[in-house]
Formats: C-alpha cells, sequence, structure tokens
C-alpha cells in the first residue's frame, strides 16, 4: 500500500489533494450549524443513487407512469424503501439546503469575499426547487397531476413572459403525454447536470477560500 500511494503520488500529487481537502484550519467557533451544507451534499448523493434505481424501472408515458411506480412500490425488493428515501430525501432536501442558506446569510457568510459563493449557492437552492416541482408530476397521480396544474396556472399569470413559460412547461394547452416526457428529461438531465456543475463550484470556492468564521460579538460598554 505505501509503494502505491507513492506510485499515485508521484503522478497525481495525492498528498497535496489530501492537503487541500481534509486538512484544511477550522476557524474558532464552527459548530454543528456549519454540517448543514455537508448534510445536503450526502442527501443529494442519496438521491443520485436512488434516482438512478428508481429511472431504471420507470416509464414516463401518460398509460405506464402510475403502474410502473407501483411496480416499484410492490413488486421490486426494497422498492418501497428506496421510492421512500427519494421521496423523503426530495423534502430533506428542500429544508436542509434553505437552513444552510439561512445559516449563511445570519451569519454574514455571503459578504466579502465570498460573495460569488453565495450567488452560487442560490443557484443551487433554485435547481432544488425544481427538482421538487418536476419530480412531483412523475407518479402520475392526481394529487401530482393537479398540482402541476395549479403551479402552470400561477406561472401563466406573470406579465409578458407568463402565458409562454405555461406552454413551455406543458408542451401545450393542456398537460399530456408530453408534459410528463418534458418534466421527466428536465428531472433526471437536465438538473441534475446542472446541479452538479454548480455543487462542484461551490465545493471549489469554499476549499479555495476556506470555511468563514462565526461573526464576533462586540463587549458590551458599561453603562
Amino acid at each position: 500500500m505505501a509503494k502505491l500511494r507513492e506510485w499515485l503520488d508521484e503522478r497525481l500529487q495525492t498528498r497535496e489533494i489530501k492537503h487541500a481537502l481534509l486538512d484544511r484550519k477550522i476557524p474558532k467557533g464552527v459548530g454543528w450549524l456549519y454540517t448543514l451544507g455537508s448534510v445536503s451534499l450526502f442527501i443529494f448523493t442519496a438521491q443520485i443513487v436512488t434516482g438512478i434505481l428508481l429511472a431504471m424501472n420507470y416509464v414516463p408515458s401518460p398509460e405506464h407512469a402510475y403502474l410502473s411506480v407501483k411496480h416499484v412500490t410492490d413488486q421490486i425488493p426494497m422498492g418501497s424503501v428506496m421510492r421512500g428515501i427519494h421521496k423523503w430525501g426530495a423534502s430533506a432536501m428542500v429544508i436542509f439546503v434553505t437552513l444552510h442558506m439561512l445559516r449563511v446569510y445570519f451569519m454574514g457568510a455571503y459578504k466579502y469575499p465570498r460573495e460569488l459563493t453565495w450567488i452560487v449557492g442560490v443557484l443551487i437552492w433554485l435547481i432544488v426547487l425544481g427538482f421538487g416541482f418536476t419530480g412531483y408530476l412523475l407518479p402520475w397521480d392526481q394529487k401530482g397531476f393537479w398540482a402541476t396544474v395549479v403551479g402552470a396556472n400561477i406561472a401563466e399569470q406573470a406579465p409578458y413572459l407568463g402565458p409562454w413559460i405555461a406552454k413551455l412547461m406543458r408542451g401545450g394547452d393542456q398537460l399530456g403525454a408530453v408534459t410528463l416526457t418534458r418534466f421527466y428529461a428536465i428531472h433526471v438531465l437536465i438538473l441534475p447536470a446542472s446541479l452538479g456543475l454548480l455543487v462542484a463550484i461551490h465545493l471549489f470556492m469554499v476549499i479555495r477560500q476556506g470555511i468563514s468564521a462565526p461573526p464576533e460579538r462586540e463587549p458590551r460598554r458599561p453603562g
């Protein structure tokens, strides 16, 4: 193992990578609130794994979508567990990413020199919301169908671009096969690729700039 580590280090400088990732100094006062980003990353990884397994058994058509989801839940070994992790993990990811952003905001970690890290984080949050919206329709049940109808109608009320956005979402004037296929493609192709890229950029910035120190309390003045 020692020779293998030396061989890899000569070619990939693995010691420098380890030092950059694991041997960073932690500012004084960092506590459990600073783990919200890591928790979000762990949930994202679990969503990728369970999403791939679900996609292998899902059929994105109005005739078979609901039945394929029911097949996963009732027939495939551990299918209900896999779907449950993915379903509740989606909600957990929205919660933890939102809490992470609130922690960054209230501790002032979005200020100089981390403005770009904050902007990328906001984009990540928006994509996570997009995951929730597009994934809600995929089981093609009554709840997901009518929730998407409401969402498209809300988007349609936006000035100027609203009708165009709603038509783009639906793939026409009404929800149907095109809508389901479009949401599925966005959910499993566009959003994961976008989120993966933004997460990589976000992690690079955090590693490059280091963890922000908690704000210091000003001492009380007598009188």
